[in-house]
């Protein structure tokens, strides 16, 4: 099938599911009022029918006299014998706090529940589709060689094989990002879908790129029995929204509806939470995510935030949406034990139906993933214990070296008995030229200390030496030319994008010697993320290595949207606050100094490649200290005045470059940055930085130096 037709039919499948979700909610809505209604006036024991009420019941492990008992008590007084059951205080174990849970009279739970729900979402990971029509989607371990996504996610076992999906994306308990483990995904073992219910289910390598055993992730079982979950009751949903690392939405994600094979709930989904696992509270998978439930016009048709018509070529983050959907896993192991499979095939499928876990012959369990920069795993003298479907495992204390790279780890680690092969980026070659740029940057960062942080009177000598030649009265459009020309004409050397070496070093320090997330604020140490980065820079010569030798056959288009999968699972802790996306990567956008900032990569990825917007009422974040971030755009908790000259200084430096699509940064967006650049004054941390950036690539911020240019400047002339 011709690339163009797999992307139209891509997109054609997505556009079908959507319509058919809002179809499906849309006649429902007399329905879903009344069950609202019901909720409102009586609760979950009542909006459902009595036969689902009771199994639910007896999957809890109660019936409707303790419900009923829990419900009355203690706002009701017993009028009769037996009408009301008083539960003395030994009786209120955790089942019966789960069952207040459902009531709603109750939102105690143990802590185990946020133990186990950390233990199933490791067998949740991100799909990535490399080349035409890719993208990012969600998928779950569903047995010990499968896994289960959409089928709008996976069509076909053409796209399949040439995805992977990812576990452990996502940040540690310091907040400092796991190294994810990659696994390519093998269609050709296994692969069934399913396009009414919407479902993929393929078989996964059961090693990953650096030897990683697939079995450590675990799987999460599956079961047939109704009595899951009702009406009213909440749901939690562990997911990789628009590719990001690992997130949840917990508990706040009510049921209004349930139809004989899908159910409907209101929850903080996002694009690429397709093929996510819905939780309920006991943690059983009750329904596969699959679609949002958009907003439409009087033909059916999906809007737009703005109210257009939307088309899948917008993005997904340009709809406007009401619900969510998801597929009853009932339903789905339903079809899928009806399918007429033999052989192997049949064999890995029947796997799905069983409750136990069995290793793959001579396989064992590698540690857990663990944060860049932690010398050691949680726990009593740094071990940590955990169990995979009930087997227990403990991993012991390791010692990792931070080279360019994923952690290498010491020979007190437990080795698989089936090794795979020594990574590439082992060899010691590639390790010693790490080990160089590594030293070479700390010499750097250690040297640069050594003069003033910022010499006030040699930069205004070289600001107005810099300038001189300019004519500030010949008008807004004459200055901007002038200034484009100067950028452009002075930006010499134009070094590459290298963060390690370029801006952890001395660029973007503070005052007091250290680096801080230009969005949060959060600070590091020079040192610990030219480590970091040096880390993912060594498991992503790794991987690329693997492909060369792998995908040796692969053309130019599958090698770049390879590169772009793997620059986006292991990212630097380095901003581009223009996302690289809008300028497709090129140099020397890309290198840039005067637009890269230090930036953990919680904050970079929840950014995204969102612009810059002013919300009225800033005052929450979404993200812990990151900012806020709505589908119109982002706006962050710190940096606000710097991240807005920098952006302007890209506007004059690169004119044309960005503001031709919607998600980029059109001209009525240009108050948002004025506002922030008036806003805040220019501190001595940007005089530092510009005048470190002039000596190291030759040009200036014009915005840093004279703040009262920016309403002088006649910026209409930056736009395509």
């Amino acid at each position: 099938m011709a690339t163009a037709e797999l992307v139209s039919r891509r997109e054609s499948d997505h556009l079908s599911q959507l319509t058919m979700a809002a179809t499906r909610y849309e006649n429902r809505t007399e329905r879903r009022e009344r069950n609202r209604a019901v909720l409102e006036t009586r609760g979950p024991l009542y909006a459902d029918t009595p036969e689902r009420v009771e199994k639910r019941l007896a999957r809890l492990g109660t019936d409707w006299a303790m419900a009923r008992a829990i419900e009355r008590t203690p706002t009701e007084p017993a009028s009769s014998a037996g009408s009301t059951l008083r539960l003395p205080p030994e009786t209120v174990t955790s089942g019966v706090l789960g069952l207040e849970r459902l009531i709603g009279r109750n939102n105690l739970t143990p802590v185990a529940f946020l133990e186990e729900g950390a233990q199933v979402s490791r067998s949740v990971g991100r799909v990535t589709i490399s080349g035409p029509g890719g993208g990012h989607g969600t998928g779950f371990m569903v047995s010990p060689s499968l896994l289960l996504t959409n089928n709008h996610v996976l069509p076909g076992a053409q796209e399949a094989d040439r995805s992977k999906v990812a576990f452990a994306f996502q940040d540690g308990v310091d907040g400092a990002p796991l190294v994810p483990a990659v696994f390519r995904l093998e269609p050709l073992r296994f692969f069934v879908t399913d396009r009414a219910l919407d479902f993929s289910l393929v078989a996964v390598a059961p090693r990953g790129a650096q030897g990683e055993a697939l079995s450590s992730f675990g799987r999460l079982v599956l079961s047939e029995a109704q009595g899951k979950v009702v009406i009213g009751e909440y749901v939690n949903i562990v997911q990789h929204p628009r590719g990001e690392p690992k997130q949840i939405a917990l508990r706040e994600n009510q049921v209004v509806d349930l139809l004989d094979r899908f159910l409907h709930y209101e929850s903080d989904t996002r694009e690429g939470s397709s093929g996510s696992a819905v939780f309920n509270d006991q943690w059983e998978v009750v329904a596969l995510h699959h679609s949002a439930v958009p907003k439409t016009d009087a033909d059916g048709r999906p809007l737009s935030v703005d109210g257009t018509v939307w088309r899948p070529e917008t993005g997904e983050q340009q709809l406007a949406w009401r619900a969510n959907e998801g597929v009853r896993i009932s339903r789905v192991l339903e079809a899928l034990r009806a399918m007429p499979l033999t052989g192997e095939a049949a064999r890995l499928r029947d796997e799905v139906f069983t409750t136990g876990l069995t290793p793959s012959p001579g396989e064992s369990a590698p540690p857990v993933p663990f944060p860049l920069g932690t010398s050691t795993l949680p726990g009593t003298n740094g071990s940590r214990a955990q169990a995979v479907d009930g087997t227990a495992q403990l991993t012991v204390p390791l010692r990792i070296t931070l080279g360019l790279g994923t952690p290498s780890v010491s020979p007190a680690a437990p080795t698989p008995t089936a090794a795979p092969q020594p990574s590439p980026a082992g060899r010691p070659d590639i390790v010693s030229a790490v080990e160089k740029d590594v030293d070479a940057a700390l010499t750097s960062h250690r040297l640069a200390q050594q003069g003033p942080y910022y010499d006030r009177a040699a930069d205004i000598a070289a600001r107005d030496a810099y300038y001189a030649d300019v004519d500030t009265g010949s008008g807004g459009g004459a200055l901007r030319r002038a200034l484009t020309g100067l950028l452009t004409e002075t930006h010499e050397p134009r070094p590459r994008y290298k963060p390690m070496n370029m801006v952890y070093p001395w660029v973007d320090l503070h005052k007091d010697g250290r680096l801080r997330s230009i969005y949060s604020g959060k600070g590091f140490s020079a040192e610990e993320l030219i480590r970091a980065d040096a880390a993912v820079t060594k498991a992503r010569l790794a991987r690329v290595q693997e492909l060369l030798l792998r995908e040796s056959t692969a053309g130019p288009a599958e090698f770049e949207a390879e590169f772009d999968a793997l620059e986006a699972s292991m990212p630097f802790n380095c901003e581009h606050v223009v996302p690289q996306s809008w300028f497709a990567k090129k140099e020397p956008m890309r290198g840039d100094l005067h637009h890269l900032f230090a930036c953990e990569v919680g904050c970079n990825s929840f950014r995204g490649n969102f612009p810059y917007f002013d919300f009225p009422d800033f005052d929450e974040v979404i993200r812990e200290d990151c900012g806020m971030r709505e589908d119109v755009g982002f706006e962050p908790e710190e940096g606000r005045g710097a991240v807005a000259r920098a952006t302007l200084y890209f506007l004059l430096r690169y004119p044309g470059q960005v503001g031709d699509a919607a998600r980029e940064f059109p001209a009525e967006r240009l108050p948002v940055l004025l506002k922030w650049h008036e806003g805040e004054a220019v501190s001595e941390y940007e005089l530092h930085r510009n005048a470190a950036i002039a000596a190291l690539q030759g040009n200036r911020n014009p915005l840093v130096d004279h703040p009262e240019w920016a309403r002088a400047i006649d910026f209409t002339g930056v736009w395509p």
